[in-house]
């Protein structure tokens, strides 16, 4: 499972970039300035906007008297990775999977890579316009040429994104660029 990490912006500068506790250390840091600015965080492979906890590790530990409960066990082999997951399918369905060599899980993991085969790169490709348009709507929607870029973003036109996004701070833009091309966001620190 590849690292996740995060970046995050003061403004439209970037402040850090890494993993989650590093980006966290950096924005309390920030915020302990005067006149610190306001901060948002990205998970880069997504462009999702993250929610981070500032408190302090020790305000974050549970009173000595609580006990501890996780959350309750799970189907499947989770030291192998396997989750067991619901999948609704018709009784004819079900009837063809159990006929396969394997059994019905096999088969499935079978057709699951076939797919995944023949998809190419279009997920990837659709996820990379997702997780761009993300962080441009949360960070970029007031920035002129905010419409054009979404629209050479959704339709493949890495030049005339590049052209729209130019006007942009520089932080903005290479990130946007760089989520857009699917590519890791620049280290930074």
């Amino acid at each position: 499972m590849p690292l996740r990490t995060f970046t995050a912006f003061a403004e439209t500068t970037v402040l850090a970039n890494g993993s989650l506790d590093e980006v966290t250390k950096a924005v309390r840091s920030h915020a302990g300035q005067e006149r610190a600015m306001p901060v948002l965080v990205f998970e880069d492979g997504t462009g999702r906007l993250v929610d981070l906890d500032l408190r302090e590790e020790a305000e974050r530990q549970a009173p000595s008297g609580a006990e501890e409960t996780g959350p309750p066990r799970r189907r499947g082999r989770p030291k192998l990775g396997v989750v067991a997951r619901e999948v609704t399918l018709l009784p004819r369905h079900w009837d063809w999977l159990a006929a396969q060599p394997g059994g019905a899980s096999a088969a499935l993991r079978r057709l699951v890579d076939q797919a995944r085969k023949a998809d190419g790169d279009a997920t990837a490709a659709r996820q990379a316009q997702e997780a761009a348009y993300r962080f441009m709507s949360a960070i970029a929607g007031d920035l002129p040429g905010f419409e054009e870029a979404c629209r050479a973003l959704f339709s493949g036109d890495t030049q005339r994104l590049s052209e729209c996004v130019s006007a942009w701070p520089e932080d903005i833009a290479t990130y946007a660029l760089g989520l857009a091309r699917g590519t890791d966001a620049p280290d930074r620190n």
